[in-house]
């Protein structure tokens, strides 16, 4: 049986990297952005890389120099360094996966990115997923995880089978992605989705009148989508989206 979303995951909008706000001191992917998110009742979308010691860390970018004032690759460093490294814009330091778990502890839904660790969409991908797995395993709530990259989905199925799992989808536009365009055409078409047994996709906003999207969604799949910036492009989501990711507002 493939395991599907939690109903919240339908009904609760997700915040886009928890409810950040830097003018009022809750950075993407912080603390004080998870947990204003929990304050006022909407689910939280977070991201996850690896660490050089093999932590899950709670990081979009897959170098520090946007988001703190230190450089170079995330993976680079291990998990006690970078949870010392403050986030631009807050006065806390990056998070830990289990440090997240803890903080959400089933109040709201939390939906997990796993960036994509092979660098090209490929195969070379697992220690960030049996990572992340197993400290899911532990986890008591609505949980769910997804990926650009279809083989980490694969991979988080053979790890956390009891976990919803989905693939995150695009249009795939040449210039937004630093892969050949053979992997944009075939990624476009969202090919895996039956191949890593998913029950949702996200999918930019922007491309939901794709007919792949509407294929899917007719076969009974659940639909979300990312990142809705305005309440009204939010109503225009919803036609087709059951649920959205959104940021730079109050959905």
């Amino acid at each position: 049986m493939i395991p599907r979303l939690h109903p919240d995951f339908l009904t609760k909008p997700l915040t886009h990297r928890g409810l950040h706000d830097v003018s009022d001191g809750r950075p993407e992917n912080s603390r004080a952005a998870i947990r204003a998110a929990i304050e006022k009742g909407y689910g939280v979308e977070i991201d996850l890389q690896l660490s050089a010691d093999q932590h899950p860390m709670v990081f979009h970018d897959y170098t520090l120099d946007r988001l703190t004032n230190k450089k170079g690759p995330v993976a680079m460093q291990v998990a006690q360094d970078l949870s010392s490294i403050s986030l631009t814009g807050g006065d806390e330091g990056i998070p830990t996966l289990a440090e997240v778990l803890d903080l959400v502890s089933g109040q709201v839904p939390l939906l997990v990115e796993l960036k994509d660790q092979d660098g090209a969409m490929g195969s070379n991908v697992g220690p960030l997923e049996k990572a992340a797995a197993t400290l899911l395993s532990n986890y008591d709530g609505p949980v769910a995880v997804m990926s650009f990259n279809p083989n980490s989905v694969a991979r988080m199925a053979e790890f956390a089978p009891k976990v919803a799992r989905g693939i995150v989808t695009s249009s795939y536009a040449y210039a937004d992605w630093p892969f050949g365009r053979d992997v944009c055409d075939r990624l476009r078409s969202i090919p895996d989705f039956d191949r890593v047994e998913a029950s949702f996709i996200s999918h930019e906003v922007a491309d939901l009148e794709r007919p792949r999207v509407a294929e899917l969604k007719e076969g009974g799949v659940d639909i979300l989508c990312w990142t809705v910036k305005s309440a009204e492009q939010e109503a225009l989501a919803r036609k087709v989206a059951q649920n959205i990711t959104f940021e730079q507002y109050l959905a």
